[in-house]
């Protein structure tokens, strides 16, 4: 699991944002808490995942790259919508994944 060096974080996450990490980084449950990562293919450009998700097995062994976090389902949607709006304001274009990528490696300049 590798996580964004600019985290994106929805209001009510923030509050209590270094504790949910804690917990979503060992495998704890978040009650009604969401990650959004870089889609697991390519086509598309995020997925949300309920963090009682990712502890099926399924996931145990997936490499995740977590850009954003958020309380809620409708959370989720609004900080996946920020992150999509500010790639597309900053490129005028979709690629989420290159964007997302450049920054973690210091090539572009987020928020």
């Amino acid at each position: 699991m590798k996580w964004y060096r600019k985290l994106y974080i929805g209001e009510k996450a923030k509050k209590d944002r270094f504790k949910f990490i804690w917990q979503v980084k060992h495998r704890h449950i978040v009650w009604n808490g969401y990650v959004i990562t870089l889609a697991s293919n390519e086509q598309n450009l995020l997925d949300i995942i309920q963090v009682t998700e990712l502890l099926q097995p399924y996931y145990k062994n997936r490499e995740l790259f977590i850009v954003g976090i958020a309380k809620g389902y409708d959370e989720a949607l609004i900080v996946a919508k920020d992150i999509i709006d500010e790639v597309y304001q900053k490129t005028g274009e979709f690629n989420i994944r290159q964007f997302i990528l450049n920054c973690q490696k210091g090539n572009m300049s987020s928020s």
